[in-house]
Order: structure tokens, then C-alpha cells, then sequence
């Protein structure tokens, strides 16, 4: 199958662009080069022993859009491009509202307008907030308690009313929860420009001694240890996870949604333990404020997706932590370096 991926040159879609090329599929990369790296697919190719066809177009360049789907005429998209940090969100939500949700829009008339009607749609478990119940599963009503969760919430309002409208449509809605890790090779990973928005990042950055110390938001919810708590998944199972999805509804058609997790949550500190252990030593750190957004506690019930897909995450937190100071250490400045 020929595959467009949006975003395909960032973290977790070079991992998925890797998986898609080792599968046999024609991959056809869309990327602004914002938050990434056009060497992640170099070594993608490396690994892959064959390249994806790249093409810088942003998502809210509507014309060079249609003009790339015309040249490329894919068969499906797999779309991961769009702004993701929730603090930011908080700060610049117009930038985020027309990069993610208009962008998308672009998207998705750009596809129709070449009967390109299957997508898998990299969503995330901040749509659902924070619910009294857990795990969460697909049937909790969505209630993003973030600008960046209510984009995502927006986006895949739009592709049910689109799947409503017009039968051909085949469109995968994944909620994953928390990617981390890196290719057991070293040679992919996450390479997130300026200050890291996520967890694992920041704490790989600490180790390598690119930063003094991890700041941990708040020590005060009602978890374990007073830090959040969150469903941490290997960015590889997760790569996996939208191989099995594109084929499930190229084949059965419809709209399916399945949240991508382990089922496991593990709070801030518990993650930073673990990370010390990978790379034996003690990583400093500082409790200061909670950032605006966040929910004490969101982890996954996957039974739908092992149902469905036969997927299940097949990575513990410890393999995620060693594979991503596996990347770092031997990568320091990311791929500049």
C-alpha cells in the first residue's frame, strides 16, 4: 500500500514510517520540519534498507497539500502532524486551534479531492480529561481539560461527522497515552527542539547533562507519591499499534477507535527511579507548581485494541527507559549531534 504520513520525519513517526517500510508498504513523508529532523529518516532508510519519499509541505499550506496528493495519489494517511505540548496549548491557543484543527481540515480535503479515504488519526488520551473512573476506555464521554486535548477532541468530532456523511471513509481514531523509549538500534529517538514538554525527554536530558535538574509539577495529587501518574508506552508498540489499525479498517471500513496503552500507570518519580537504574546514577530534581491541564491519574484499558487488532504493548517500563537513554547517550545533541 502507498502510504502518506504527515509529521513522519518527527519521534513517533519515524518509528512508524521504519515499521511501515519493514512491512513492504510505499512510504510518502509530509513534514515542516518544525520539531524535527530530516536525518531521523536518513536513518530510518539505514535501518530499513530502502527510503521513504520526503516532502516538506506544511498542514496549512492548502495548496502545496493538494499539489503533493496530486503527484503522490496515496491509498492511505497516517496523520501525526500537529503542535502537542499542553503547556503551550495553554499560552498560544489560536496557533494551536489553526495548526492542528484547520490544518487537518487541509488534510482531509486534500485527500478527498484524490478519493484517498482511509486515515489513522494520531489522537491522544487527553481527550478524555479527568474522569472519576478507571482505566479509561473508549465509551468515557471526551472532556479535555487542555487547549491541546480540546484540538484533538475537535479533530476527531469532525472525522465522526465525516464518517457519518460518507460511508467510504475508513478512519482509524487511536488514543494513545504517554511514547517514550527509542529503536533498540540507537539510532532513532526523540529529538524535541528548545525545552522538552514531556517527562522522559527532559529526564534522558538530565542524565546526558544537558540540564541541571527535572522539574516534577506538584507532589500533591492523590497519587502514590504525590506526582502524576501516567500510562507510559514504548514508541515501537505504539508504531505497531497503527500498522494494525491502517489494516484493520482498509479492510473492514467504518469508524473504529481504540485507545493504545499498556494498562499500567506509573507516577513521575516511579518513572525517574526507573531512568536511574538505566543509566546508574542520581538524577536531581525539584518540586515546583502544577502546570495547568494536567490530571492526576490516566492510564489505558487496551482491551479493545487486543480485541480487535491482536495488539497488546509488548514493553515494561524498564525497556522504555533503557532504550531511550540507549538513544540519548549515544546521541547527546539529538541529531544535530
Amino acid at each position: 500500500m502507498k502510504i502518506m504520513v504527515t509529521g513522519g520525519a518527527g519521534y513517533i513517526g519515524s518509528h512508524t514510517v521504519l515499521e511501515l517500510l519493514k512491512a513492504g508498504h510505499e512510504v510518502v513523508v509530509m513534514d515542516n520540519l518544525s520539531n524535527s529532523s530530516e536525518e531521523s529518516l536518513n536513518r530510518v532508510a539505514e535501518l530499513a534498507g530502502k527510503k521513504a519519499e520526503f516532502h516538506k509541505v506544511d498542514l496549512l499550506d492548502a495548496p502545496g497539500m493538494k499539489e503533493l496528493f496530486e503527484q503522490t495519489r496515496p491509498e492511505a494517511v497516517i496523520h501525526f502532524a500537529g503542535l502537542k505540548a499542553v503547556g503551550e496549548s495553554a499560552e498560544k491557543p489560536l496557533w494551536y486551534y489553526k495548526t492542528n484543527v484547520a490544518g487537518t481540515l487541509n488534510l482531509l480535503d486534500a485527500m478527498e479531492a484524490v478519493d484517498c479515504k482511509t486515515i489513522v488519526f494520531s489522537s491522544s488520551a487527553t481527550v478524555y480529561g479527568e474522569p472519576e473512573e478507571m482505566p479509561l476506555t473508549e465509551k468515557i464521554n471526551m472532556d479535555a481539560q487542555s487547549c491541546y486535548g480540546r484540538t484533538k477532541e475537535h479533530i476527531e468530532d469532525m472525522l465522526v461527522d465525516l464518517a457519518a456523511s460518507d460511508s467510504s471513509w475508513n478512519i482509524a481514531l487511536l488514543r494513545y497515552f504517554n511514547p517514550v523509549g527509542a529503536h533498540e538500534s540507537g539510532r532513532i529517538g526523540e529529538d524535541p527542539s528548545g525545552i522538552p514538554n514531556n517527562l522522559v525527554p527532559f529526564i534522558a536530558q538530565v542524565a546526558v547533562g544537558r540540564r541541571e535538574y527535572l522539574n516534577v509539577f506538584g507532589n500533591d495529587y492523590p497519587t502514590v507519591d504525590g506526582t502524576g501518574v501516567r500510562d507510559y508506552i514504548h514508541v515501537v508498540d505504539l508504531a505497531d499499534g497503527h500498522l494494525k489499525a491502517l489494516d484493520f479498517v482498509a479492510k473492514n471500513g467504518g469508524l473504529r477507535t481504540w485507545n493504545l496503552g499498556t494498562g499500567n500507570g506509573y507516577s513521575v518519580l516511579e518513572v525517574l527511579h526507573a531512568f536511574e537504574k538505566a543509566c546508574g546514577k542520581e538524577l536531581p530534581y525539584k518540586i515546583v507548581d502544577r502546570r495547568p491541564g494536567d490530571v492526576a491519574v490516566s492510564y489505558a484499558d487496551p482491551s479493545s485494541a487486543l480485541a480487535d487488532l491482536g495488539w497488546s504493548a509488548q514493553r515494561d517500563i524498564d525497556t522504555m527507559v533503557a532504550d531511550h537513554w540507549n538513544w540519548q547517550k549515544n546521541n547527546p545533541n539529538g541529531y544535530e549531534g
